[in-house]
């Protein structure tokens, strides 16, 4: 048998009034018969019609169990064509051989669809209803009905095949609905996640920020004021003022650069990415006093996240070369190619070897991390002696996971 057109779900739940209808229809017409046709009205006979009536209705409320299986809709059609048969031979009655052929070509069309094998079911449900017409009318009566009765099968075809079609395209919409909202769920989930996740590698930023000002300034003063207390015992109050003096510049540089870390965290520029950088190095060069060049080609409109990205890796990157590099001249310069976005920090000092960066070079780690959550590439060329070139490629493409 071919694939069904509805299923036995839909037929429950679609068809409960058209059920509901068909019983109504076929209760008038079982009480039209008997009070019409006087062969009723004795006990037997109307026993037998009542019982036909009955269990005619009972199956028809019971198409959903039988469509489950190709072999039972067999069965289906053979069972219910011969009690309609039989019904409408005992009540000798066209209104209700109308009714009962007409319902069941609906019934086959709408489980069956529009096949083959609906086809076969229809001429067989109106070859029945014409040997019921033949044998109680004569045979221009039932040619001249038979006639009347093509129209009024290809309507309920048509009929019920656009209904049919119209709850296969509403189930769709409503599986599609589903899927739409399991899908809004599982993105309302990854969102949350990815927010976690945003949140604890924005602690970790924070914590390296923190640790690369507090804590490495707070050790520094630390040890010198162990050192003047020192001297102090020693009766060296020179050396003592010297390192305490030492010790308040490093504690002013210290809060410095602790306010730069907290209003990188507050504010985003406003401005575009060469005015920010240029902003962050004249900052570098006043904390410093190091000459800071900066080279810009022609730079493209860069999306915020990506500015931001950058101005923090050059501000992280030019801390530093203030702390280890011990450099004289540093230049930062900024070029696009190849849809990507290239910033260079170079400087003449000390450099270190560039396979294992150094203990106390959180930045640098940092660093790398930051431009990788932008989806770029970060490499190091350094060697001993011979400075160090720090090289950021970010493609302008791509959106940065985390800032």
């Amino acid at each position: 048998m071919p694939a069904k057109l509805i299923s036995p779900n839909k037929v429950e739940q679609d068809y409960r009034l058209f059920f509901a209808f068909l019983t109504l229809v076929m209760i008038a017409m079982y009480a039209m018969t008997i009070k019409n046709n006087p062969a009723l009205h004795q006990f037997w006979p109307a026993v037998l019609f009542t019982f036909l009536m009955t269990a005619h209705v009972i199956i028809h409320l019971k198409l959903s169990s039988f469509i489950r299986v190709a072999s039972h809709e067999i069965a289906y059609i053979i069972v219910q064509g011969v009690l309609a048969f039989s019904i409408a031979q005992m009540s000798s009655n066209i209104g209700m051989l109308f009714a009962l052929y007409m319902a069941l070509i609906g019934e086959c069309i709408g489980f069956l669809g529009l096949t083959r094998w609906a086809a076969l079911t229809i001429v067989f449900y109106l070859t029945l209803s014409l040997v019921n017409l033949f044998n109680y009318t004569d045979v221009g009566s039932a040619i001249y009905w038979f006639g009347g009765t093509i129209p009024m099968v290809i309507f309920v075809t048509l009929y019920v095949a656009l209904y049919t079609r119209q709850n296969e395209a509403r189930e769709k919409a409503q599986a599609l609905a589903a899927e739409l909202e399991a899908a809004n769920r599982q993105l309302s989930e990854y969102a949350a996640r990815v927010e976690d996740l945003t949140i604890a590698t924005e602690r970790q930023r924070m914590a390296r920020e923190l640790h690369d000002t507090l804590s490495q300034g707070l050790a520094g003063l630390i040890l010198q004021l162990e050192a003047v207390d020192a001297h102090l015992s020693s009766n060296r109050p020179e050396k003592a003022h010297a390192i305490i003096s030492n010790a308040m510049q490093q504690a002013r540089a210290t809060l410095a650069d602790a306010r730069h870390a907290i209003d990188a965290l507050r504010q985003t520029s406003q401005d575009d990415l060469a005015t920010a950088l240029r902003l962050e190095i004249s900052r570098f060069e006043t904390a410093t006093g190091l000459p800071c060049s900066f080279q810009a080609e022609q730079i493209p409109c860069v999306p915020d996240a990506i500015k931001e990205t950058i101005i923090r890796a050059v501000a992280e990157g030019l801390t530093n070369v203030a702390r280890h590099a011990r450099a004289r001249q540093v230049t930062v310069r900024l070029s696009s190619a190849d849809g990507a976005l290239l910033t260079e920090i170079q400087d003449d000092g000390q450099g270190f070897d560039a396979s294992a960066i150094p203990s106390g070079h959180y930045g640098l780690i940092g660093l790398r991390e930051r431009v990788r959550l932008a989806g770029g590439q970060f490499t190091i060329e350094s060697a001993p002696h011979k400075g160090t070139l720090l090289k950021i490629n970010i493609p302008l493409t791509v959106t940065p996971d985390a800032l």
